[in-house]
């Protein structure tokens, strides 16, 4: 929970000013900086190193250094197939046939060994998301209305959540816990324990039908949740609900803010490298019922007006039998840490306010930040995903400018269009997602995910990419062969991408889909306040 709030500044400096004489002490960049005018070539040279690490990407190998290797050794060995025939009436034929069959041997051990060592691919199953009851749903009016009524805020700071409320891009039909609606709010441990039960088992068991996985089959289990982590742990409280067996790698990720589901892929994937013939779940939420802010320090009260509650679970898997069922291959994951940064480190920092009550603030750096561990991210990204043109145009503009110092040649921006079909944009606020359509240029049809998924669902944290991939399955649009990138940010300050293959044309008939009620009447249009 405290890693999208960043996202959510809705045009700060220059809107969150009253006609009266207070002010808003939030002072917040408008929007993410030009992030892409300036390239660190440390970054570019960080991605290439990693395209030569992963198999996928490999290509030249195959292209290039394996026929020049057979070329080079039948030419030091001298093996001439065409004289196997006289093997047994010329000696000089046989040394030089067993010689050249020995280089061959050689080869294919080397070409065997290799085979052997490289990554197992890591097979995304199927995954699922949690939609709550209707009763927990929760307009924008209603919830205006229960913090009017609630008494723990200022006047002012009412107005000030009704402004942001209605410019955050939420519809009326997103969630809340029951211990936050409660009147008065019941905010307990017991709560929110019952909160944390309710999205595990509202996702993980039609996670388990529809895969048809028994939970004993687990082999390792990542559990993510930013704000809330209690004792005994979420990890242990699946472990106990669903009865996993003793040997289970279990793992809970807490204080890592909305892209923490990302981080949980990532880690799963090196687990599942280590361990063959293995499955993984990766659990991911936020917990809101204890990090409701019930206090008047406007720089904490954007979380009330964005957060809500969700989850998701993902199967992974590293069996080959599992591909043909499986619905993506996870390509590439790229993470960026920022936060040996001061001003990264604390523009997004849990702290209490000057009356003791808790809450998440934002620093008015925070667009910068968060612009600057975007383009370090894609910078990385870049090399391992764009096609070898756009890589070309952009190498080229890159040495006119760090190299020969050309300040007339503006910098030139990959088109990640060309190597992406599908876009899941962390839904962590309207403003971000318009600074980001803007810098990568890309079109409301690559923004619709993410834009819907905020107005439906809410900011979900970490759990929201995969609300946005539901959308875009529940829409009938991956195909297979499609490309599919999901990205996110998170407090620290992170930055952090996942690059997934479909394996197969997605149908769109799905009675777990969140969507599958709702798809029809999507997209609809979002009115600018």
């Amino acid at each position: 929970m405290g890693s999208s709030i960043e996202l959510e500044n809705e045009r700060l400096t220059a809107e969150m000013a009253f006609t009266d004489d207070s002010s808003i002490v939030i002072r917040i960049r408008r929007s993410l900086p030009d992030f892409l005018n300036s390239v660190k070539l440390k970054y570019v040279k960080l991605g290439y190193g990693y395209s030569w690490k992963k198999p996928p990407t490999t290509w030249l190998i195959f292209l290039i250094a394996i026929p020049l290797f057979i070329a080079t050794l039948v030419q030091l060995t001298g093996l001439r197939l065409d004289r196997v025939s006289d093997l047994w009436t010329n000696q000089t034929a046989f040394i030089d046939t067993a010689t050249g069959l020995t280089g061959l041997l050689v080869l294919l051990l080397g070409l065997g060994f290799y085979w052997t060592r490289r990554p197992k691919p890591v097979y995304l199953v199927d995954f699922a998301c949690y939609k709550p009851e209707n009763e927990r749903k929760l307009s924008v009016d209603s919830f205006l209305k229960m913090t009017e009524e609630n008494g723990a805020f200022e006047d002012e700071t009412v107005q000030f959540q009704k402004k942001i409320s209605r410019r955050s891009g939420l519809g009326d039909e997103t969630y809340f816990p029951r211990g936050i609606t409660s009147n008065p709010p019941r905010l307990s441990l017991e709560e929110a324990r019952f909160e944390a039960e309710t999205v595990i088992a509202g996702t993980l068991d039609p996670l388990f039908k529809k895969t048809g996985v028994r939970p004993d089959q687990i082999d390792i289990l990542i559990v993510n949740c930013s704000l809330f982590n209690p004792t005994p742990s979420l990890s242990a409280m699946i472990v106990n609900r669903y009865k996993l067996k003793p040997s289970i790698k279990s793992y809970n990720l807490g204080g890592m803010g909305c892209s923490a589901g990302l981080i949980s892929v990532d880690l799963a994937k090196h687990l599942l490298r280590a361990n063959p013939n293995s499955l993984a779940l990766v659990f991911s939420t936020e917990n809101i019922t204890l990090n409701w802010y019930f206090g008047n320090d406007r720089s904490m009260l954007l979380c009330n007006c964005i957060f809500r509650m969700g989850g998701a679970a993902v199967l992974l898997s590293n069996r080959a039998a599992d591909r043909r069922r499986s619905k993506y291959e996870l390509v590439h994951t790229v993470r960026t840490h920022k936060g040996a940064d001061e001003s990264s480190y604390n523009c997004v920092y849990q702290r209490e306010d000057d009356r003791g009550v808790v809450g998440v603030s934002l620093a008015r750096e925070l667009m910068a930040v968060a612009g600057d561990a975007l383009k370090t991210n894609i910078t990385t990204l870049g090399p391992l995903v764009l096609p070898i043109t756009e890589q070309f145009r952009f190498f080229v503009t890159l040495i006119r400018r760090k190299v020969l110092k050309s300040k007339s040649v503006k910098p030139y921006i990959p088109d990640f269009k060309k190597a992406f079909d599908h876009f899941c944009i962390h839904a962590g606020g309207r403003a971000v997602l318009d600074a980001i359509e803007k810098n990568l240029r890309l079109e409301e049809w690559h923004m619709e995910p993410s834009r819907m998924t905020l107005h439906r669902f809410g900011n979900t944290s970490s759990s929201s990419l995969w609300y946005e991939l539901a959308y875009t399955e529940a829409k009938g649009r991956v195909r297979g062969g499609d490309r599919v990138w999901q990205i996110a940010f998170g407090s620290g300050f992170k930055c952090n991408s996942a690059v997934w293959r479909a394996l197969r044309e997605i149908p769109v008939q799905d009675a777990t889909n969140p969507w599958t009620d709702s798809i029809e009447k999507y997209p609809i249009k979002i009115p600018v306040v």
